[in-house]
């Protein structure tokens, strides 16, 4: 197959508000006021410790939305999403007997690398039909310091889920696998991972799904991208929409952000 050369892969919904992953193969169907001050003896100030600090400026919701990357942004043939993926519940919905392997499927299954946002998000979802493939990319806000240690606990992913197996409802066993993914050096900080799950379909066919994963920190801000299908994803999709990603969302945080 003949792809776009500066196609710039990004992720997104399954219903913007954003899903993740991609979707088909032969065995699966396939985010002043002003007043008059009382004198000094009407009233005590409190002292500066009882103060509650103002919470850290968030971008609106139109911001949010205007730093998604689209369908434009990959090229051809990505498309907006026309539904969920499949296999998200034949496949990625299993149970492991190691906790930190669990913790991860459930929360690719989930949409939620990093857990709930604190504030605002955006998120969308695109499909792309020749590689049976769909995207999930989110923005949303997160504590710096809460991204940071998620972000330090992917990282020993590849170590401690090297190779273990889940079991799914509706496709059996599945083999899967945890490998660290390449990212260019884009925001504040990043880790990425790429997963394969191999098993056999009830109708005896092997089978794999595969699932490249990434979260960038941009200062307050955090992007996800996911993108999954069953045999292969391209392979450039995920590092594209991060780097594309990243700077889009730098551009909507100099317009200045909402004080809440």
């Amino acid at each position: 197959m003949t792809r776009t050369p500066a196609r710039v892969l990004l992720a997104a919904t399954l219903a913007v508000g954003i899903p993740l992953t991609a979707a088909g193969c032969a065995n699966e169907a396939i985010l002043h006021k002003v007043t008059t001050a009382p004198s000094p003896s009407a009233v005590r100030t409190p002292p500066a410790a009882h103060a509650s600090p103002a919470a850290a400026p968030v971008l609106t919701p139109a911001q949010a939305q205007a730093a998604l990357i689209t369908e434009a942004d990959l090229g051809a043939p990505w498309t907006p999403t026309q539904g969920t993926a499949t296999w998200r519940d034949t496949l990625l919905k299993a149970k492991t007997t190691a906790p930190d392997c669990q913790r991860l499927l459930d929360a690719l299954y989930a949409d939620e690398l990093l857990g709930t946002p604190a504030t605002t998000q955006a998120a969308t979802t695109l499909d792309d039909p020749d590689d049976e493939a769909q995207l999930r990319y989110q923005v949303a806000a997160f504590k710096p310091p809460e991204v940071d240690r998620t972000l330090a606990w992917l990282k020993t992913l590849p170590q401690k889920c090297a190779t273990f197996t889940a079991t799914t409802a509706r496709s059996g066993t599945q083999t899967v696998t945890v490998t660290e993914a390449t990212l260019p050096t884009v925001g504040d900080a990043r880790e990425g991972l790429h997963l394969t799950l191999t098993g056999t379909t009830p109708e005896g066919d092997r089978s794999t799904l595969t699932v490249d994963t990434a979260a960038v920190r941009v200062g307050d801000d955090t992007i996800t991208v996911t993108n999954g299908g069953l045999g292969n994803v391209p392979v450039d999709a995920l590092g594209q929409a991060s780097e594309i990603g990243a700077q889009r969302l730098t551009d909507v945080q100099k317009q200045g952000r909402v004080q809440i």
